[in-house]
């Protein structure tokens, strides 16, 4: 029998993205899977695992029980945005600790954590629901021009778009509408103010009602209208850490978070934080591995500490900064090239890795048709002492990196 307490994972994710994550909670927990397919990358890092329909509730929470019943589970969690309210509830039904349903649900729906924004006067964007064309362009002569058109509960800026004149709604309500109808809790459409100003995001952790921003994330997004995030960067350094902190634990408690790990999206608009959202777990695309590469903290473990009860160590064990771009062709199209100048990767030791997510072949389509899970053919990584060195290092290796694709006729 392990000494280790054992830990319940919710849908890992795929490896390329989530892989470190499982990792690194199973090197310090047990862990066991409720999983939509049969483990193949994850063997390594689990001791159990049941396979079920992790869209069917009634699914989850047989899988949940009998998972329960073959170990003695210290706590259940997820970085598996689809799944928040799921693991909640799965959490409550075994008796273990997790943020409230309610919690995640007002999480998810960017409705509701809007409204809850402006109750507990946490600066955010003015916002109207719109389940209409119609009702969409009375928010708009309401908030005005440029607007952005979201879905109410998505993730991954699926659906998102700008809109700078009222001629644009049309193809604007139907791309965000689009993009609603991917969610399995609100098809709501959400009119907004745009924020205008550099978008970031503030890396948290919630123990016990107190709030510790980790790092700041910088972010770098795709051509307008869309708001397709091309790249991330961190800084253990950087200055802007203090100055963001107090919106983003404010956002946290207007949520009713008392413990986890927050991904908190704002802006900054004349140099003050607007919120966009919070996620209620680790960000995506490896922001938590920068974190780690820049920090030393591991969030992973972080999240698997506070599922289990416990309280986890935040301190940092390095300074330094890291960064991440995402790799996508100059038009959708077939495929035709992907690589990177071998002598380059051999001899740059801060290029810590390169990945392909695509292969030659493959489809890859831009937005609007597109979006990240259908446009990216891979990311690098590389590390450095600062955020202006990471930058003109990852200017560097672009370089040396070649994507391709024929464009259909």
């Amino acid at each position: 029998m392990s000494a280790r307490p054992t830990v319940l994972v919710v849908s890992p994710g795929d490896e390329t993205y989530r892989g470190y994550c499982l990792e690194q909670v199973a090197a310090a927990y047990d862990v066991v899977l409720l999983t939509g397919v049969e483990p193949s990358w994850e063997k390594p890092f689990i001791v159990d695992h049941a396979v079920v329909d992790p869209s069917d509730p009634t699914a989850l929470l047989t899988g949940g029980r009998a998972l329960a019943q073959r170990h003695d589970l210290a706590g259940v969690m997820t970085w598996d945005e689809w799944h928040l309210v799921p693991t909640a509830r799965l959490a409550r039904v075994l008796g273990l600790s997790s943020p409230s349903v309610e919690v995640m649900r007002a999480c998810r729906n960017k409705a509701t954590a809007r409204t809850l924004f402006a109750r507990h006067g946490v600066p955010s964007a003015a916002s109207m629901k719109a389940r209409t064309l119609l009702e969409a362009g009375l928010a708009t002569m309401t908030l005005g021009y440029p607007a952005v058109i979201k879905p109410a509960a998505s993730a991954g800026s699926i659906g998102v778009i700008r809109l700078d004149r009222p001629e644009e709604l049309p193809a604007a309500f139907a791309f965000a509408s689009a993009g609603a109808g991917r969610s399995r809790e609100d098809t709501a459409i959400l009119v907004e103010e745009y924020l205008d100003g550099p978008e970031i995001s503030v890396e948290c952790v919630t123990h016990r009602g107190e709030t510790t921003a980790v790092a700041v994330t910088r972010k770098h997004l795709g051509p307008a209208p869309y708001f397709d995030e091309t790249g991330h960067t961190v800084d253990a350094a950087d200055p802007l850490l203090a100055q963001v902190t107090p919106a983003a634990a404010a956002a946290v408690r207007a949520l009713g978070i008392t413990d986890g790990v927050q991904h908190v999206e704002l802006r900054l608009v004349d140099g003050r934080p607007r919120l966009i959202e919070v996620n209620a777990r680790i960000g995506g695309d490896r922001i938590g591995h920068l974190v780690h590469l820049a920090t030393g903290i591991d969030l992973p473990k972080a999240a698997a500490d506070l599922a289990c009860g416990r309280a986890p160590d935040l301190t940092p064990t390095r300074s330094g900064a890291a960064g991440i771009r995402m790799l996508y062709p100059d038009t959708s199209g077939t495929l035709t090239a992907r690589h990177i100048d071998q002598q380059f990767a051999a001899h740059t030791p801060w290029l810590r890795q390169v990945q392909w997510i695509r292969e030659i072949g493959d489809h890859l389509d831009l937005p609007p048709v597109g979006d990240l899970f259908t446009a990216r053919a891979g990311f690098y990584i590389v590390t450095g002492r600062n955020t202006a060195e990471v930058t003109e290092r990852l200017d560097t290796a672009a370089g040396a990196i070649t994507v391709t694709a024929k464009a259909d006729r």
